[in-house]
């Protein structure tokens, strides 16, 4: 029963996160590909302002990421993670229509904003349905969703900028518009589709593909339990004390994370930015 309810959870709750990641390096790594076809001649800016929209990002990515998940605990995965997806889909569809300097960093900005979170909200999600053994591996799997956005994004970037100057549109914009309203079908995928946890697997607008009987809720939320008596089989409506948060920041062997990290992005968004640029 546990294999067979493991394998349910395989082609239900993972599939739809990992499309989720996917989707948002999709609209995040667009901008290296639409440096290619002229975006920065055409809204007049140099590679300063290019970069100075990347650092924007990140930076607010790193702002309301505790925020952001504290929300995602109260209000659950299903509310949260397909309205997350559906902003940050929106705000990369509105990129047809960036002119200028001012625009442009606005822009990066708020896709920061809508993205700060995700990661982490995902692997929270997927705690709760598995045990500590079954985690690493579908964690792993997780993020070769952005790894397959950086692949993907160069070769659906070749075929739609050919698209440029069709019904008026430079070929950046059809980018931008392509793949932002991919990520829009993809939230509501999540909306209708994504179970919100073993206390509440049902998503939120419809029965769902794979449905769990309350004997699999019970078998779910029981195992869990027996890894971890204080692990609750849930996500919905829980709270996070501030004062949890400030001890986990402050906690020393978390450091090494946050500077290695730091490191790494630092060096890794040019290089994706800018490589495709280079090559042609």
């Amino acid at each position: 029963m546990a294999n067979t309810l493991g394998y349910r959870i395989d082609t239900s709750v993972l599939p739809l996160l990992f499309l989720g990641l996917l989707v948002f390096q999709l609209d995040r790594m667009n901008l290296a590909s639409a440096l290619t076809a002229g975006f920065a001649t055409d809204i007049k800016v140099e590679q300063d302002t290019i970069n100075l929209g990347n650092q924007l990002m990140f930076l607010g990515i790193v702002v309301l990421e505790i925020p952001f998940n504290m929300l995602l605990q109260k209000l659950g995965p299903r509310k949260w993670m397909s309205a997350q997806v559906f902003v940050f889909g929106l705000i990369a569809t509105l990129q047809v229509f960036i002119r200028h300097r001012r625009g442009f960093l606005t822009s990066r900005m708020f896709l920061g904003l809508a993205e700060a979170g995700y990661i982490p909200g995902a692997v929270y999600t997927l705690s709760t349905f598995y045990t500590k053994r079954e985690l690493a591996k579908r964690v792993a799997i997780l993020f070769f969703g952005m790894f397959g956005g950086n692949a993907l994004s160069p070769i659906l970037a070749s075929s739609i900028l050919k698209l440029d100057g069709n019904r008026g549109i430079q070929g950046w914009q059809w980018l931008f518009l392509l793949e932002g309203l991919f990520t829009i079908l993809v939230s509501f995928m999540l909306l209708l589709l994504l179970p919100g946890s073993p206390d509440t697997p049902k998503p939120l607008l419809s029965p769902g593909l794979i449905r769990f009987s309350p004997t699999e809720q019970g078998i779910l939320e029981r195992r869990l339990e027996l890894e971890d008596s204080e692990k609750r089989g849930g996500a919905q409506g829980q709270r996070i004390p501030l004062e949890l948060v400030w001890k986990t920041i402050r906690h020393y062997r978390r450091w090494p994370h946050f500077v290695s990290t730091f490191a790494v992005f630092s060096t890794w968004s040019p290089l994706t930015t800018y490589t495709p640029s280079i090559i042609v």
